[in-house]
Protein backbone atom coordinates (compact mmCIF):
# COMPACT_ATOMS: atom_id res chain seq x y z
CA UNK A 1 0.00 0.00 0.00
CA UNK A 2 2.85 2.33 0.82
CA UNK A 3 4.34 1.85 -2.66
CA UNK A 4 0.99 2.68 -4.20
CA UNK A 5 0.84 5.98 -2.25
CA UNK A 6 4.37 6.87 -3.29
CA UNK A 7 3.55 6.11 -6.93
CA UNK A 8 0.39 8.24 -6.85
CA UNK A 9 2.27 11.11 -5.19
CA UNK A 10 5.09 10.91 -7.72
CA UNK A 11 2.62 10.75 -10.63
CA UNK A 12 0.74 13.81 -9.36
CA UNK A 13 3.93 15.78 -8.79
CA UNK A 14 5.15 15.12 -12.32
CA UNK A 15 2.00 15.21 -14.43
CA UNK A 16 -0.61 17.25 -12.55
CA UNK A 17 0.92 20.68 -13.33
CA UNK A 18 0.93 19.80 -17.04
CA UNK A 19 -2.66 18.57 -16.92
CA UNK A 20 -3.94 21.62 -15.01
CA UNK A 21 -2.25 24.04 -17.37
CA UNK A 22 0.41 26.69 -17.82
CA UNK A 23 2.51 27.79 -16.10
CA UNK A 24 4.31 25.08 -14.22
CA UNK A 25 6.37 26.21 -11.29
CA UNK A 26 9.51 26.15 -13.41
CA UNK A 27 7.99 27.42 -16.67
CA UNK A 28 9.39 30.69 -17.87
CA UNK A 29 9.77 32.69 -21.07
CA UNK A 30 13.31 33.55 -22.16
CA UNK A 31 14.20 37.28 -22.02
CA UNK A 32 16.05 37.23 -25.35
CA UNK A 33 14.20 34.80 -27.64
CA UNK A 34 10.83 35.29 -25.91
CA UNK A 35 10.26 31.52 -26.21
CA UNK A 36 8.77 29.43 -23.38
CA UNK A 37 11.04 26.75 -21.95
CA UNK A 38 9.09 23.80 -23.33
CA UNK A 39 9.06 21.98 -26.66
CA UNK A 40 6.05 23.32 -28.58
CA UNK A 41 6.28 25.44 -31.73
CA UNK A 42 4.75 28.96 -31.69
CA UNK A 43 1.55 29.65 -33.60
CA UNK A 44 1.92 31.30 -37.00
CA UNK A 45 -1.66 32.55 -37.24
CA UNK A 46 -2.68 36.12 -36.40
CA UNK A 47 -2.59 36.40 -32.61
CA UNK A 48 -5.89 37.05 -30.81
CA UNK A 49 -4.12 39.57 -28.56
CA UNK A 50 -3.33 43.28 -28.69
CA UNK A 51 -0.81 45.57 -26.97
CA UNK A 52 -2.24 49.07 -26.43
CA UNK A 53 -0.23 52.08 -25.21
CA UNK A 54 -1.39 55.39 -23.75
CA UNK A 55 0.91 57.66 -25.81
CA UNK A 56 2.61 57.75 -29.23
CA UNK A 57 5.60 59.81 -28.02
CA UNK A 58 7.71 59.84 -24.89
CA UNK A 59 10.46 61.70 -23.05
CA UNK A 60 12.84 60.24 -20.46
CA UNK A 61 10.97 59.63 -17.22
CA UNK A 62 7.51 59.54 -18.84
CA UNK A 63 5.16 56.87 -17.55
CA UNK A 64 3.32 55.02 -20.31
CA UNK A 65 0.34 52.81 -19.54
CA UNK A 66 0.63 49.51 -21.42
CA UNK A 67 -2.23 47.01 -21.74
CA UNK A 68 -2.02 43.45 -23.03
CA UNK A 69 -5.52 42.30 -23.93
CA UNK A 70 -7.31 39.33 -25.48
CA UNK A 71 -9.34 40.32 -28.56
CA UNK A 72 -11.74 37.41 -28.17
CA UNK A 73 -12.91 35.37 -25.22
CA UNK A 74 -9.83 33.14 -25.45
CA UNK A 75 -7.89 34.58 -22.51
CA UNK A 76 -4.27 33.78 -21.72
CA UNK A 77 -2.38 32.13 -18.87
CA UNK A 78 1.16 33.34 -19.42
CA UNK A 79 3.08 36.17 -21.07
CA UNK A 80 6.32 38.11 -21.25
CA UNK A 81 6.16 41.81 -22.16
CA UNK A 82 9.10 44.11 -22.91
CA UNK A 83 9.89 47.43 -24.56
CA UNK A 84 12.59 47.18 -27.25
CA UNK A 85 14.03 49.67 -29.68
CA UNK A 86 12.86 48.99 -33.24
CA UNK A 87 15.40 46.51 -34.65
CA UNK A 88 16.70 46.00 -31.09
CA UNK A 89 16.83 42.79 -29.12
CA UNK A 90 17.37 44.01 -25.55
CA UNK A 91 14.65 45.32 -23.21
CA UNK A 92 14.75 49.07 -22.48
CA UNK A 93 13.15 51.01 -19.65
CA UNK A 94 11.52 49.56 -16.55
CA UNK A 95 8.03 48.57 -15.48
CA UNK A 96 6.06 49.48 -12.35
CA UNK A 97 4.18 46.43 -11.18
CA UNK A 98 0.60 47.67 -10.77
CA UNK A 99 -1.47 44.58 -11.66
CA UNK A 100 -1.61 41.63 -9.21
CA UNK A 101 -1.47 39.23 -12.18
CA UNK A 102 2.02 40.50 -13.11
CA UNK A 103 5.53 40.26 -11.73
CA UNK A 104 8.75 41.97 -12.74
CA UNK A 105 11.62 40.16 -14.45
CA UNK A 106 15.29 41.03 -14.40
CA UNK A 107 16.52 40.73 -17.99
CA UNK A 108 20.19 41.57 -18.62
CA UNK A 109 20.58 42.41 -14.91
CA UNK A 110 18.06 45.28 -15.05
CA UNK A 111 15.31 45.05 -12.43
CA UNK A 112 11.78 45.03 -13.88
CA UNK A 113 13.02 45.40 -17.47
CA UNK A 114 10.24 42.97 -18.46
CA UNK A 115 7.04 41.73 -16.88
CA UNK A 116 5.45 38.31 -16.82
CA UNK A 117 2.51 36.40 -15.37
CA UNK A 118 2.40 36.03 -11.59
CA UNK A 119 -0.05 33.10 -11.65
CA UNK A 120 -1.72 30.62 -13.99
CA UNK A 121 -5.18 32.22 -13.77
CA UNK A 122 -6.83 32.88 -17.13
CA UNK A 123 -6.56 36.60 -17.87
CA UNK A 124 -8.42 38.75 -20.39
CA UNK A 125 -6.28 41.84 -19.79
CA UNK A 126 -3.27 43.01 -17.79
CA UNK A 127 -2.19 46.62 -17.40
CA UNK A 128 1.17 47.98 -16.30
CA UNK A 129 3.16 51.20 -16.31
CA UNK A 130 6.43 51.53 -18.23
CA UNK A 131 8.99 54.22 -17.39
CA UNK A 132 10.92 55.63 -20.36
CA UNK A 133 14.72 55.75 -20.02
CA UNK A 134 17.18 58.24 -21.51
CA UNK A 135 18.92 57.69 -24.82
CA UNK A 136 16.53 55.37 -26.63
CA UNK A 137 15.20 55.66 -30.16
CA UNK A 138 11.87 54.54 -31.63
CA UNK A 139 10.57 51.54 -29.76
CA UNK A 140 7.77 49.01 -29.59
CA UNK A 141 6.39 46.83 -26.87
CA UNK A 142 6.78 43.18 -27.78
CA UNK A 143 5.21 40.14 -26.14
CA UNK A 144 4.91 36.41 -26.09
CA UNK A 145 1.43 35.32 -25.02
CA UNK A 146 0.63 31.78 -23.91
CA UNK A 147 -2.99 30.73 -24.27
CA UNK A 148 -2.34 27.20 -22.98
CA UNK A 149 0.37 24.53 -23.14
CA UNK A 150 -0.27 23.91 -26.83
CA UNK A 151 -0.81 27.47 -28.14
CA UNK A 152 1.39 30.52 -27.83
CA UNK A 153 2.33 33.47 -30.04
CA UNK A 154 5.77 35.14 -30.13
CA UNK A 155 6.58 38.67 -31.28
CA UNK A 156 3.24 40.42 -30.80
CA UNK A 157 4.01 44.13 -31.26
CA UNK A 158 2.48 47.44 -30.26
CA UNK A 159 2.52 50.50 -32.47
CA UNK A 160 5.84 52.34 -32.61
CA UNK A 161 6.51 55.02 -29.98
CA UNK A 162 8.86 57.88 -30.83
CA UNK A 163 11.00 59.95 -28.46
CA UNK A 164 9.82 63.56 -28.51
CA UNK A 165 13.23 65.22 -28.77
CA UNK A 166 15.22 62.51 -30.54
CA UNK A 167 16.87 64.86 -33.05
CA UNK A 168 17.94 67.35 -30.38
CA UNK A 169 19.72 64.89 -28.08
CA UNK A 170 23.08 63.24 -28.61
CA UNK A 171 24.40 60.06 -26.99
CA UNK A 172 25.25 61.82 -23.73
CA UNK A 173 21.71 63.10 -23.27
CA UNK A 174 22.85 66.72 -23.69
CA UNK A 175 21.37 69.11 -26.19
CA UNK A 176 23.15 69.54 -29.52
CA UNK A 177 21.95 73.12 -29.84
CA UNK A 178 24.55 75.80 -29.42
CA UNK A 179 23.99 78.90 -27.39
CA UNK A 180 25.75 82.01 -28.65
CA UNK A 181 26.47 85.02 -26.50
CA UNK A 182 27.21 88.37 -28.09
Amino acid sequence: MRRHSCFVSLFCAIFLPRILGFPQANTSIDCDSLLPNYEVEPQTSTPPYLIAVSFDNFEPGNEIQVTLEALKDVGFKGFNLQAREVEGDVPVGTFKITDPNTKGLDCHNVTNSAISHANSDVKQKVTTTWIAPRGVRDLQFIATVVQDLEKFWVGIQSKTLTPTHSEAVNGTGKSKRRVCFE
